[in-house]
């Protein structure tokens, strides 16, 4: 995908790639970037910065694992395509990983959260039992470094290909 030619425009991929305010304003203000690299290295910083209500913040953007996410956007079809694995149909499976993210939510207040991205449904549902036993703040450090994993993922899929300069200057 080309780079995009406007602010809002450069905006608006940042923002599906990881819905926090700050991260997107921190990163805008860099723009123009004379390399892929040097957009990811901006974005892996400020995204390993989340405070716990930024984490919050860019969970409102993402459906429980093994839903399909509602509405049109970009952000929507990142997570249609991170989510799909060759297991997605066996129902067993996506019965267990129902029952664990209800029982996730239960215990931490949230939708469980993993870079569902080449990760099999298995593969996930054993992480969620694994997090489920975890405190409180081990969770939330994992989710947030999730959370950059899967921001990376998704700049690098809209830029990664594209010619510097990337992103108009904001």
């Amino acid at each position: 995908m080309p780079a995009p030619h406007t602010p809002d425009a450069f905006r608006a991929d940042l923002l599906a790639c990881l819905h926090v305010e700050r991260f997107v304003d921190e990163v805008a203000a860099r723009a123009p970037y004379d390399s892929f690299d040097a957009l990811r290295a901006a974005a892996a910083e400020s995204a390993g910065r989340m405070t716990p209500a930024e984490v919050d913040e860019a969970m409102s953007s993402h459906p429980r694992i093994g839903e399909r996410p509602t509405g049109q956007g970009t952000a929507q079809s990142f997570s249609r395509a991170e989510q799909a694995s060759a297991d997605a149909s066996d129902e067993a499976l996506a019965r267990a990983i129902a029952e664990g993210n209800a029982a996730y939510e239960e215990r931490f207040g949230r939708v469980f959260l993993i870079r569902a991205a080449g990760r099999s449904r298995a593969e996930i549902l054993s992480e969620l039992q694994r997090r489920i036993e975890l405190d409180d703040a081990e969770e939330l450090a994992i989710v947030g470094d999730q959370l950059a994993q899967i921001a990376l993922l998704r700049l690098e899929q809209l830029y990664g290909d594209a010619a510097a300069p990337i992103g108009a200057a904001a």
